[in-house]
């Protein structure tokens, strides 16, 4: 198949997103079923692309200087792209009913779609340069989701984000320069690392730290953490699909691409940069524990969880090993699988009741028992029960810590044990709050009119659920197809 097919499904959706402006949809009816087929059949596409097995690499244009965009489809590409693919389609039906009441919808649409083409654009970089281009696309364009409501919160929200995202960028920059320097074919990404002559170690690793906290920022490594609970203030489609799945799995993604794909393991394993960098995921895992623990707001407690769980993933990919990334990527999709369905629980319950904190649930189960059903699911598989995914990715990354063997990797690993603890005591309390509240502190009697959402939110949310069960008890084939990833394979 010819490569230029990798473009269809990155452009898609940008075009169709603008072309809202242009048709000019007023009624929701048209609007959903106009939307709900640019996603669909950008998903088509995408899969398409996907099982054709296209490797050649499309140059889309030279820029300048050995700076090109270049799309490919690499193993590590297909991982992410089939998450999202299958994920945007789900919640844009989710994001329909949320949505209903809200003034301004061509506008959320608008970028909520063309976000689906730019993070395709992202898992299709075949070069840092395309890398670099798209991430920042990528922060441009989620920019008016986070502030989209307009008032003084999320517009606060909205300028944290863009100074944070951008000025994260910045620091990659570096990184990006040292790679079309020294970098093969102009920093293509080939597993093992693409360096090539000679260049210094010193500054090498100095860029590779400057890219980790850069393209970390997004996945809201600490100390630059706090843009994520902010953002928590768009509406829950946004907080479900992008800030647990597109834009934090974008920073962990990039990061991958620059320790495994640009500057390879070898340039940092075992030196300072590789232990300051192991550290900071082991503190910020716990650290966000911590603070999700004390959080009282529903979705503020639940953005905590993932800055929390981005660095176990972030953990996996700085033990340096294929053990280490397999179940960092396993985590990945995991994750986001599972944080998925709290925040659409979490957007449900608020959507409903109008309530946004942990004490407002007191009661609710009786009324709301699919949502927190589901949401009891979920936690469950956070917190790493058997049976469900994130039990497996869980179980991965403690046993990769324990083969690694070095004290910084045992240090790690203890780390992952007290914040499964943490996680325990932050998700399963709701659950005991919403079904079996204290003697006279239930918030929802009988005559209450609150019940749960319709099928739109439902069905989402039910079929998450469902593949993370399966998952659970069936990880053999993609846990197969991650360590082939992990061994350079794909």
């Amino acid at each position: 198949m010819n490569p230029i097919m990798i473009l269809i499904p990155v452009l898609l959706p940008i075009i169709g997103g603008y072309g809202i402006f242009l048709l000019g949809y007023k009624d929701d009816y048209s609007r959903n079923i106009y939307f709900e087929t640019v996603v669909v059949l950008t998903s088509i596409f995408t899969w398409i692309v996907l099982l054709a097995g296209i490797h050649d690499p499309l140059k889309v244009f030279d820029i300048y200087g050995g700076f090109s965009l270049v799309l490919k489809v690499d193993g590590l590409g297909m991982l992410f792209a089939g998450m999202v693919s299958i994920m945007w389609p789900l919640v844009m039906l989710y994001a329909f009913e949320y949505m209903e009441h809200d003034e301004r919808k061509n506008s959320f649409f608008c970028f909520y779609v063309m976000t689906y083409g730019i993070t395709l654009g992202l898992c299709f970089a075949g070069n840092i340069t395309t890398l670099y281009v798209f991430y920042e696309l990528l922060s441009l364009v989620t920019i008016p989701l986070v502030s989209h409501y307009g008032n003084h919160e999320s517009m606060y929200a909205g300028r944290k984000y863009a100074a944070y995202c951008i000025g994260g960028a910045s620091l990659g920059f570096f990184s990006l320069i040292m790679a079309v320097v020294y970098g093969q074919g102009g920093g293509s990404f080939i597993f093992g690392g693409c360096l090539v002559g000679r260049y210094s170690y010193t500054a090498m690793r100095l860029a590779y730290l400057f890219g980790f906290f850069g393209y970390g920022v997004k996945a809201a490594v600490f100390p630059f953490h706090s843009w994520l609970p902010t953002a928590g203030v768009a509406p829950t489609p946004v907080t479900a699909l992008l800030h647990a799945v597109a834009v934090v799995n974008a920073g962990v993604f990039s990061v991958v691409r620059l320790t495994w794909y640009m500057m390879g393991p070898d340039l940092i394993r075992g030196t300072w940069v590789h232990i300051v960098c192991l550290m900071t995921a082991a503190f910020t895992l716990v650290f966000a524990a911590v603070m999700a623990l004390k959080e009282r707001h529903f979705k503020r407690k639940l953005a905590y969880s993932t800055v929390s769980n981005l660095s176990y993933m972030l953990y996996g990919v700085m033990l340096l090993t294929p053990d280490g990334l397999q179940a960092g990527l396993a985590h990945m999709l995991f994750h986001g699988i599972i944080k998925i369905t709290l925040f659409m629980c979490a957007g449900a319950f608020m959507h409903m009741t109008g309530n946004a904190y942990v004490f407002e649930t007191n009661g609710v189960g009786k009324k709301m028992p699919w949502t927190f059903v589901f949401y009891t699911l979920g936690s469950l598989s956070l917190v790493g029960i058997p049976l469900f995914c994130g039990f497996i990715s869980k179980w991965g990354l403690l046993m990769a810590g324990v083969r690694e063997g070095s004290g910084w990797a045992m240090a790690g690993t203890a780390a992952l044990i007290v914040s499964a603890f943490l996680c325990a005591m932050y998700t399963l309390p709701i659950s005991v709050r919403a079904f079996f509240p204290v003697e006279g502190k239930d918030l929802y009697p009988v005559d209450c009119s609150v019940k749960d959402p319709t099928w739109k939110m439902l069905f989402p949310i039910g079929t998450f659920v469902v593949i993370n069960f399966v998952f659970g008890c069936f990880p053999g084939q993609i846990m197969h197809f991650l360590d082939m990833i992990a061994q350079g394979l794909l």
